[in-house]
């Protein structure tokens, strides 16, 4: 009696098949661990901004106004009250986010967080936080706060 020998593995069409499969999963994967991968360092920047506007309370209630918080005692520009960068998870050298005093006066403030041009983060627009508690991102990265962009969330 004789014995079939069979063959096993796989052919170059079945491999084909697989490899494109596997393409076309990681072309529809990538994109969207991009933008986790964003939304996770927008909300870092979020909570350095939380933090920033923190310290301009602690500076208000020692100088009953909110000037003088940025270097040099200006009132505008990097803060001399908080980090000039976005310290919540990374060193300086890797920041995702600037953080500057936009305006500051005896009774109010304007926070940002600008993306730091070169990263990741450098066309998901910037991050604003005012001392009335509102909050915006500028989401279409037109360098203005537009009506429906007054929160962190749109």
């Amino acid at each position: 009696m004789k014995h079939k020998k069979t063959e096993s593995g796989f052919s170059l069409i079945e491999l084909m098949i697989v490899v494109a499969i596997v393409g076309i999963i990681a072309a529809i994967a990538y994109p969207s661990y991009q933008g986790v991968i964003a939304d996770g360092y927008r909300g870092t920047g979020q909570a350095d901004l939380l933090g920033f506007a923190s310290a301009m309370e602690r500076h208000h209630s020692g100088s009953f106004s909110y000037e003088g918080a940025a270097s040099g005692g200006a009132n505008t520009g990097a803060p001399a009250v908080f980090s000039t960068y976005s310290p919540s998870s990374e060193p300086q050298a890797n920041r995702r986010y600037n953080l500057t005093i936009q305006a500051a006066s005896a009774t109010a403030y304007e926070l940002r967080a600008t993306p730091v041009s070169g990263t990741g983060q450098a066309s998901d627009g910037t991050l604003f936080y005012f001392s009335d508690g509102r909050k915006g991102w500028d989401k279409n990265n037109n360098g203005s706060l537009e009506s429906d962009e007054y929160c962190w969330s749109c």
